[in-house]
């Protein structure tokens, strides 16, 4: 199974791209042999382009041949380790502290909104501004 970048697929859409062909011959190689797949952070990243359908994509990578696949847990733990170094290693190159990304609040908010789980958190104005029928528990 090949894991496919975000990117991969924004260039195979986009015939304009000096990696379109690159990336379209990429994706089908690997679906054709040992299988694509593209993850949930990849997908998200996908649905929040502009102009798109957000309800459509997950559709439209799928017919692809590209299989939609979780996060595993057992990836915070490596993902937590490399941004740590990356952010080491920023602030010792430039001075500069790495980008705050709110990401992650988005992803557990949106999992709250589809599960109709309670969200306990301390910060709630992102929850409550974007997914505003989540029931929040807060200090």
């Amino acid at each position: 199974m090949k894991l496919l970048d975000t990117m991969l697929i924004v260039y195979a859409r986009t015939p304009a791209s000096p990696f379109h062909s690159w990336a379209v011959e990429q994706i089908a190689t690997a679906v054709s042999t040992e299988g694509a797949a593209l993850n949930s952070v990849s997908l998200a990243e996908l649905c929040s382009e502009d102009g798109v359908d957000s309800a459509t994509v997950a559709g439209a990578v799928s017919n692809f041949g590209v299989h939609l696949v979780d996060v595993p847990i057992g990836a915070a733990e490596a993902c937590g380790v490399a941004y740590r170094k990356y952010r080491h290693k920023r602030k010792a190159e430039s001075a500069k502290d790495a980008p705050k990304v709110p990401l992650p609040d988005f992803f557990i908010g949106a999992q709250a909104h589809l599960n109709g789980w309670e969200l306990v958190t301390n910060d709630p104005e992102r929850i409550r501004t974007y997914f505003p029928t989540v029931k929040l528990v807060t200090p």
